[in-house]
């Protein structure tokens, strides 16, 4: 688990191809890894990855294709920027919000504009993890845990502040930029738990109006 409180901007060094799947070497920088250690967790770009080698000014991971297929990281490249963040701990401070790396789906940058010292952000979801976005509720962007300011369909807003973008790639965002996507993980289960028993049919497709009218949720 992650909190979406990005420690270090790091680097793709290198990437390896091992037929479907690949391995990479991460450049951390100035993230201490001191406590890390073989099979530890860190999030790259909002990704859980394991960590396999430790040579010193970063680490190896493997990359499976299912991870290439659903994520930025088809599209990685030598050179790379990306957020870290190590697992937490039972002493970590949860600045953010409870995030696990597991990445729902892509989103792209459709606007970016100045307003005052801070930049916004209009981001595309997928049409299916657009119920997921909440107006004021949290949202994880490339491993960045952040707050939605607003929602029209299927377009979510951000508000960055110039800390966030000095300590995170986000200032690299531009239009047709694609970012990785984990909705708040409370969403993902409330809406498995509204299924009730209807989430072992493998008929269902999900919440729909009927159904929340008929559990009392609207009227």
């Amino acid at each position: 688990m992650f909190t979406g409180i990005i420690q270090s901007v790091g680097e793709i060094a290198a990437i390896e191809a091992k037929g479907n799947d690949a391995r990479i070497r991460v450049l951390t920088h100035k993230l201490d890894l001191a406590d890390v250690q073989l099979g530890d967790s860190i999030a790259v770009n909002g990704v859980c990855l394991t960590v396999i080698e430790l040579p010193g000014d970063g680490f190896w991971a493997d990359v499976s294709g299912e991870t290439l297929s659903v994520t930025t990281f088809k599209s990685l490249a030598v050179g790379t920027k990306a957020n870290l963040e190590k697992a937490i701990t039972p002493s970590t401070r949860l600045g953010g919000h409870l995030v696990s790396g597991h990445v729902d789906g892509i989103g792209k940058v459709i606007e970016r504009f100045d307003d005052g010292r801070s930049v916004r952000f209009h981001i595309q979801t997928p049409d299916d993890m657009a119920k997921y976005i909440a107006e004021k509720g949290s949202v994880c962007v490339d491993g960045i845990s952040l707050t939605v300011n607003a929602v029209k369909g299927a377009v979510f807003e951000l508000n960055i502040v110039p800390h966030t973008l000095q300590e995170t790639t986000m200032a690299q965002f531009k239009v047709a930029t694609e970012v990785n996507l984990e909705v708040d993980i409370i969403a993902r289960y409330l809406e498995r738990l509204i299924l009730g028993d209807k989430a072992a049919d493998v008929k269902t497709s999900g919440i729909s109006m009927d159904m929340l009218s008929e559990h009392g949720f609207i009227k």
